[in-house]
Formats: structure tokens, C-alpha cells, sequence
């Protein structure tokens, strides 16, 4: 499982965390932007969760706690960035 998670699904993970980056630097609107960024935060967790398998069991509950905390941090943000959108349409009008 460990040579499975170190060979194949780090890469894969690497490689799509650089097309989101790309895709956050040069989104053509702010909302495509917000949505590359909600992805990296969950490529994030992966990663982290890909990690704690290499890594000795017992520090895996404390990477499943910053997973938790990212993802939070990451929902908020989606989030505020929504509430954004719609008092700018609103003010628009």
C-alpha cells in the first residue's frame, strides 16, 4: 500500500495540483478562481492524507486534524467569496 501511495498517487496528486495553480493564476473570471482555489484545498487534504498513510500510524490522527482545519478554512472561504458575489450582483442592480 505504501509503494502504491509513494509511486503512483503522490505523482498523480503533484501533477494536478500544478494545473489547478495554473488554472488559479490565469482564470479568466474571479469565480473560476474561487473554485481552483476550493480544489487546491482539497488536492491539499489529499496530499496530507496520502502522507499520514507513508507515515508512522500514530502521528496520523494529528494530520487528520489539519486536514480538518483546512478544509474549514477552505469551505469559509468558498463561502465568504459566494456571499461576495451575490452582494456585488445586488449592488449592481
Amino acid at each position: 500500500m505504501i509503494d502504491l501511495t509513494q509511486n503512483i498517487v503522490l505523482p498523480i496528486l503533484s501533477v494536478s495540483f500544478v494545473i489547478v495553480f495554473i488554472r488559479l493564476i490565469i482564470g479568466p473570471s474571479l469565480p473560476d478562481r474561487v473554485v481552483a482555489m476550493d480544489m487546491l484545498a482539497s488536492i491539499i487534504i489529499s496530499i496530507i492524507f496520502s502522507y499520514s498513510i507513508i507515515v508512522s500510524p500514530e502521528l496520523q490522527s494529528y494530520f487528520i486534524d489539519v486536514s480538518m482545519v483546512i478544509a474549514l478554512i477552505g469551505f469559509l472561504g468558498t463561502v465568504g467569496f459566494s456571499y461576495y458575489f451575490i452582494r456585488r450582483e445586488d449592488n449592481d442592480n
